[in-house]
Formats: C-alpha cells, structure tokens, sequence
C-alpha cells in the first residue's frame, strides 16, 4: 500500500478529521499532520530508563545509552506541521531529478574516513546504494537514507519545509502523555521495524499500521533513525531521534536520544519534514 493510496476511513483513524475541523490546515492533509498547540511531556525519568535498560543488552547498559536522554519535563509548543511518513526513496528521487543534488551514497573511502564502522561496507552498505539517479529496485517506497542532515534541510526546503526541532519531533511521535511507547505502555516488536523481529533492512514507510504515534504519524520509531534540526555541542553534532531497524527495544522510545555529524551519511538514518500550518 502506497501512502497516498490510504483510505478515507484510515485516515480518520489516524486523527485527520480533527486536524481538518480545526481552524488550521497543513500544506498537504494526506501527508502531513496537525500537531494541535499545548503541552506535552518530554523526556525520560529514571523509572523509564529503568525499563529501557531491562529491555537492553548488556553491551547497551554498558554503554550508558540512556544517560543523554533529557529530563522529564513539561513543554508548550505552538500549532505546527509534521510528516505523515518518512520521506521515501522515491520522494527524494524526484528532488534529486529536479534539483540535480548529488544522489545519496557513500563511497568505500568515505566509509573509512567517517567511521561508525560497525557494519561491512559490502556486506551492508552497498545494498542501500543508487545505482545513478535510481534508488535500490524495489525499495521505492522505502525511506530514504544516506542523506546527510544538510541533505534532509535541503529537501525538505525544496518542498516549503524544514526539519523538525528535537521538541517538535517529540511531541508528534510520544502524543501529550509520557508514554514510554508511541503505542503506549508496554513495548510491542509488532508495531515497528526492529532488531527482534524486522526483516534486517528497511521497509515500506506505510508498512507498520499498529505502531503510529497518537498523532497519526508512521514510524514514529523504528525503520531509521531521523535528524532533526537541533545542534548539540560544539562539533557540527546534530540530534538524531527514534531508533533503526537493527536496534534493541530500549532505544526505541520517543525520549532516546543520539547525536551525529550532521555532514554524516548512514543506511539508519531518514527523515520527516515538518513545516507551518496555514
């Protein structure tokens, strides 16, 4: 199922009809969301990083994780837009073909030069490459990655849009409450593209109809990682949110955190735009 081809009903399902009987309209209905102004709860506190390690290795709680995740705390937004879906290879495909950008991918030197080599860049990396202008065969609908988060900007800026803040990416995919999951309360591997049970690479951004966050929105985690607009230190970092296909239970919640070069390329990291309601 493609995500224009969703039907009427779903998108009901999915909080459309409030977002169209408020007095704000996103650009595009189908495919982005009306995140209703007012507070939300963001963060984690030191019970839900309880459970978020109780769900993780021992080389994740090693690690120390869940340390970077910022309070609990409550946050006030104003009414703003956010993608329905991650952006798929064939939407960035028709940006590429209208802009000329460079095509993602990464050459085996760049590899090396980045770092982050946990994955063999023949055995894993080439099989998210395009071949020329052409995503991978097959994976139109899938999200987009290997994009830099300069990439994501210059995308979603293409469209009349940005990234998302970390706050605002937040609120979409947690909803008001302080669920630990987008779903709810307790962790559920049906609803996402995960390291227990995906398939061991990325999947159709419609694919997961029980896992979408209380306001409506697909792959709220899970699938890839997503940038987001907001730096974190000193270094050209830039915050990167939800988790990816070859990730644990515990790093899949709204309140995970992580940070990247945002001249970084990586088969788990995509995107969503998000932009002003009119």
């Amino acid at each position: 199922m493609s995500a224009v081809g969703l039907s009427a009903s779903l998108l009901l399902v999915l909080g459309v009809g409030a977002a169209f009987a408020s007095d704000l309209r996103c650009p595009d209905p189908s495919r982005m969301v009306l995140i209703a102004a007012g507070p939300f709860w963001m963060g984690s506190d030191e019970g839900e990083r309880d459970v978020a390690r109780s769900l993780s290795s021992e080389a994740v709680r090693d690690a120390r994780w869940f340390d970077a995740e910022l309070g609990r705390r409550r946050v006030t937004l104003p009414a703003y837009c956010l993608g329905r879906y991650l952006v798929t290879q064939r939407d960035y495909a028709a940006f590429v073909h209208a802009t000329g950008r460079t095509p993602p991918g990464i050459t085996r030197a760049e590899y090396e030069a980045q770092g982050f080599r946990v994955h063999d860049y023949e055995g894993t990396w080439t099989r998210f490459l395009w071949r020329g202008n052409r995503p991978p065969a097959g994976w139109e609908e899938h999200p987009v990655v290997l994009v830099s988060a300069l990439d994501a900007e210059a995308h979603c800026r293409w469209r009349g849009l940005r990234l998302p803040s970390e706050t605002e990416w937040e609120k979409g995919v947690r909803g008001t409450d302080a669920r630990p999951f987008p779903w709810g309360d307790r962790w559920d591997p049906d609803r996402l593209n995960s390291a227990e049970r995906g398939p061991g690479h990325t999947t159709p951004v419609t694919r997961y109809e029980t896992g979408i966050s209380p306001f409506g929105l697909f792959d709220p985690v899970g699938n890839v990682f997503q940038w987001t607009a907001t730096a974190s230190g000193a270094r050209g970092q830039q915050v990167v949110k939800g988790c990816a296909w070859d990730d644990e239970a515990g790093l899949c919640r709204p309140a995970f955190r992580h940070t990247r070069p945002a001249t970084s390329r990586h088969f788990l990291i995509g995107f969503r735009c998000a932009g002003v309601p009119s």
